[in-house]
């Protein structure tokens, strides 16, 4: 199964310049989201993680099924103010501005080797705070894995000092 076929390019959204990888068509199909899942999910295995990580909110999308195919924990990574009990939270540099991810302290235990999950990798800003958050937690990221990767802003190369993979690349003029 081709898993393009089911991700759709939006010309001009959000805005004007900007190639858009529409997933839903992908989660309206359940055969390509159980492909997905099932893509993913090989590339975990090789992991051996403690616990999965899913970043708010499409990573919960691929996260979830993951965690509970693997029988491994699931631990979310939300934007400030949403996570009810005590959290380790980690300030990071946007193009204009800031922003800051946050984790449950009971959530993450010394040296636990986690993988993050989130559906694109483009500029890696959201996926390397993440991994700093949850080594700052205490945690080992063993890896970081998205359904699709965006060839040509960055992201691979911000994190390249993690592991990290993807199931689709795209460049930029596709």
């Amino acid at each position: 199964m081709q898993l393009k076929e089911y991700i759709h390019t939006v010309v001009d959204f959000p805005q004007p310049g900007i190639r858009f990888r529409d997933i839903t068509p992908l989660l309206n199909n359940p055969d390509a989201y159980a492909h997905a899942i099932s893509g993913l999910e090989k590339l975990i295995r090789d992991i051996q993680p403690d616990a999965l990580v899913g970043i708010e909110s499409r990573g919960f999308i691929f996260a979830a099924p993951l965690a509970d195919r693997l029988k491994l924990p699931l631990v979310l990574v939300r934007k400030p103010g949403r996570l009810p009990k005590e959290t380790h939270a980690h300030d990071y540099d946007l193009e204009y501005g800031q922003d800051r991810l946050e984790v449950h302290r009971d959530d993450i235990r010394d040296g636990q080797r986690l993988v993050v999950i989130d559906d694109v990798l483009a500029t890696g800003g959201t996926a390397q705070a993440t991994a700093r958050l949850l080594q700052q937690a205490g945690g080992q990221v063993a890896g970081l894995l998205f359904l699709i990767g965006l060839n040509g802003l960055g992201g691979a190369d911000r994190l390249a000092g993690y592991r990290h993979d993807w199931l689709v690349a795209y460049d930029l003029d596709e």
